[in-house]
């Protein structure tokens, strides 16, 4: 049988709460350094900073489909460490798909922030505090334009639910350059076996249309011995 929203709900553990605050603030905090370091060195050529961002669009995106497609499928509330980590709220998700209009901002963010701190990580990495060459600049501002999609990647999807999301972002929805509450229903119908990407949606046609995570799960099941969706 599979749990109750109520289950789900049980599963947020006061430590996951504070796991969450310090992603958003660690996340936050080395995302503002990067983002001074690139200032620092000046204005890039736009057609680099235009390839940088949508790049780093594009890789969120990538993220946010596998990652969904990771804990839609395999594992259940018991799986160590990332059972009630994570996968409880994607399968809590589709038991109440309006339970997240409820969350509060750290609930909603926390642990894509989390998530999002290796990129803002690396990009400190990549790029010197002094004497940083073009491919460094931008391949720090790619990383991180994708730490910032990735870290609003469930305030994107909770927008899509939302049934009076603001103004600007509705826009943006209709313009298609966030998920769109039209996109994503796709995704909640029958099985929820299609149209994984949560923060833009843009690479579903290509995923979905490739059949990639069909391959995937067969490639997993042959490995492991371990049938998808079975705990789902």
């Amino acid at each position: 049988m599979a749990p109750s929203g109520e289950r789900f709900q049980a599963g947020y553990a006061p430590i996951h709460r504070i796991y969450e605050i310090v992603g958003i603030v660690a996340t936050s905090s080395t995302g503002a350094w990067l983002l001074a370091r690139l200032a620092l060195g000046g204005a890039l050529p736009v057609g680099y900073l235009f390839v940088a961002v949508l790049l780093g669009m594009l890789g969120a995106d990538l993220v946010s489909g596998v990652v969904h497609w990771g804990f839609d499928t395999w594992g259940d509330l018991d799986t160590p460490v990332v059972g009630r980590l994570a996968i409880r709220t994607f399968r809590h998700h589709h038991v109440d798909p309006t339970a997240m209009l409820h969350h509060d901002f750290v609930e909603t963010n926390g642990h894509n922030f989390m998530l999002a701190l290796s990129l803002t990580l690396g990009g400190l990495w990549v790029l010197p505090a002094a004497s940083a060459t073009l491919s460094e600049r931008v391949l720090a501002l790619g990383l991180l334009a994708m730490a910032v999609f990735v870290a609003l990647t469930s305030q994107i999807h909770k927008w899509a639910h939302s049934p009076a999301p603001p103004s600007l972002v509705r826009l943006l929805q209709r313009c298609r350059l966030l998920l769109s509450p039209e996109h994503h229903r796709v995704h909640h119908a029958a099985s929820h076996t299609r149209s994984y990407c949560i923060t833009l949606g843009w690479l579903d046609g290509v995923l979905d249309g490739l059949r990639s995570f069909r391959v995937l799960e067969r490639v997993v099941e042959r490995v492991t011995g371990r049938p998808p969706r079975r705990d789902a």
